[in-house]
């Protein structure tokens, strides 16, 4: 790649490097003295869906541990704190050292089972609801945090608990599931957990469209043979795009994505937590197959909340309680206000997020998602979707491959000519929003991958030959138009 782009990310990193290590104080402070080992504050890319799906292979098992987060009257003060009061599988084998940065690490994931702060009040009635967040380890691993708020058992007003669970596979249907079988056994006895979690972490993670038979006992209605399936589109299964489009008319959601695709800062407000994560989950996707670089907290706690001062760009969701800390921070920040009944969706805008994306591209983006039906699953709905972004990302760049100059082999790295990739770029309606979308740092990453992988093949690569053929085939039949996918 050039040497200015070079200087771009070096400066970039520094910027960043910066930004996390005052998150990673503030999570230390709240963690004790000692620095957490492996746990950072999450401000990273979420995975991109192709890494997930080789990660997340047939053998993988299902979670590391299951903790409950309590919410617990502070001692001599008003509010509460979350503290952990139970754990599966216990960590009685660990060494002290190893002990003690396990503890810190589950003392940082309270903060993401209750990002709002401590001014919680007892409540007699509370829906319970489900939502993520992405761990990332000092070695740039990541783990997903599925969490499941809901009022414990009991009477009178009590404050609610969250049921968490840590693994390294990205599955958000499938926990989703599984929590509804712990919900279920936690209104018998705790003790009926322990049994149904050890047998879930005894068996692999399925692949791809199989299913796992997971067998428990229940007293008073026998043993129950609970099925587990995996989406066949494996790449999409972290993601339900209809969170996003009921928030969201289609016209909001193509400026979002505008915005998005040249990375932004840009912050979402919602009052519920499982909004604030599926919405920043279905932005991120949208972006397929180019991966966000940059600052990505689906979920930002309250200790956290300066990270809106970053420079640098950033997905970032903020519940609605901290709305006034965020409003004022600068002109050129696009703030979406989730909400319901909210009257602007945009809080704060820079005012050409209609603009960013050439006027014929968006018609295609809008006929695209027409298509889609009011009563479509969350499967039918996501390949919609996902296809129409995916057109739109082949129709503007998906002629990559034949600016990208190799050695004598054409499997020898490359070198990617930007300027003539730019320059073949059609219709030249396009041409401003390639020239713009090739500085990001996310078709930097992508095209550094293609130059070091020459034979790489994957979904996109094959939508952009599928593209090519298409369209060879209507210029010798002397037609005219965009192809389709």
């Amino acid at each position: 790649m050039s040497r200015q782009s070079n200087e771009r990310d070096t400066g970039t990193l520094r910027k960043l490097s910066s930004v996390f290590s005052t998150i990673n104080a503030k999570l230390h402070k709240y963690g004790g003295e000692r620095t957490p080992s492996g746990t950072n504050s999450g401000p990273q890319a979420p995975d991109s869906p192709r890494t997930q799906d080789q990660s997340n292979a047939s053998g993988q098992f299902f979670f590391e541990y299951l903790v409950v987060v309590s919410l617990k009257k502070k001692r001599g003060q008003d509010g509460y704190e979350p503290q952990i009061t139970y754990q599966f599988p216990k960590r009685d084998t660990m060494g002290q050292s190893q002990r003690e940065d396990e503890e810190k690490s589950l003392k940082a994931i309270t903060l993401f089972c209750f990002p709002e702060g401590v001014n919680w009040a007892p409540l007699t009635e509370y829906t319970s609801e489900t939502f993520s967040f992405v761990l990332t380890e000092i070695d740039g691993s990541r783990r997903n945090g599925y969490c499941r708020r809901l009022l414990p058992t009991g009477k009178g007003a009590r404050p609610p608990e969250a049921y968490c669970i840590i693994s390294r596979v990205a599955c958000f249907g499938l926990f989703s599931k599984i929590f509804d079988e712990v919900e279920k056994r936690r209104q018998k006895s705790m003790a009926m957990i322990y049994p149904f979690m050890q047998s879930l972490r005894e068996a692999p993670f399925p692949a791809p469209g199989n299913t796992v038979k997971i067998k428990s006992f229940i007293p008073e209605s026998g043993t129950e043979i609970i099925s587990l399936t995996r989406p066949t589109d494996s790449w999409l299964e972290h993601v339900d795009f209809r969170t996003l489009f009921c928030c969201l008319r289609d016209e909001e959601v193509l400026q979002v994505f505008a915005a998005t695709v040249l990375e932004r800062r840009i912050i979402f407000i919602a009052d519920e937590l499982s909004t604030l994560s599926q919405v920043i989950h279905a932005v991120a996707a949208l972006l397929y197959p180019f991966t966000w670089q940059h600052t990505f907290i689906s979920i930002v706690p309250q200790v956290l909340i300066d990270v809106v001062m970053a420079p640098t760009p950033y997905l970032l969701g903020v519940t609605s309680n901290m709305l006034d800390l965020v409003i004022d921070q600068s002109d050129d920040l696009l703030i979406v206000n989730l909400s319901d009944g909210a009257q602007e969706r945009f809080i704060t805008r820079l005012g050409d997020e209609d603009t960013i994306i050439p006027p014929k591209l968006q018609e295609e983006l809008l006929q695209a998602l027409s298509i889609r039906q009011p009563n479509s699953t969350a499967e039918e709905l996501n390949r919609v979707i996902s296809e129409a972004f995916l057109s739109f990302f082949v129709t503007t760049v998906g002629h990559f491959a034949s600016h990208v100059r190799r050695g004598g082999s054409a499997a020898q790295p490359g070198l990617f000519n930007k300027k003539s990739f730019c320059k073949a770029t059609e219709p030249k309606a396009n041409r401003h929003f390639v020239k713009h979308f090739v500085e990001t740092q996310m078709f930097d990453i992508f095209m550094q991958e293609v130059e070091k992988h020459p034979n790489r093949e994957g979904f996109f690569h094959k939508k952009v030959a599928e593209y090519e053929q298409k369209r060879k085939s209507e210029k010798g039949k002397g037609g005219w138009g965009r192809v389709g996918l």
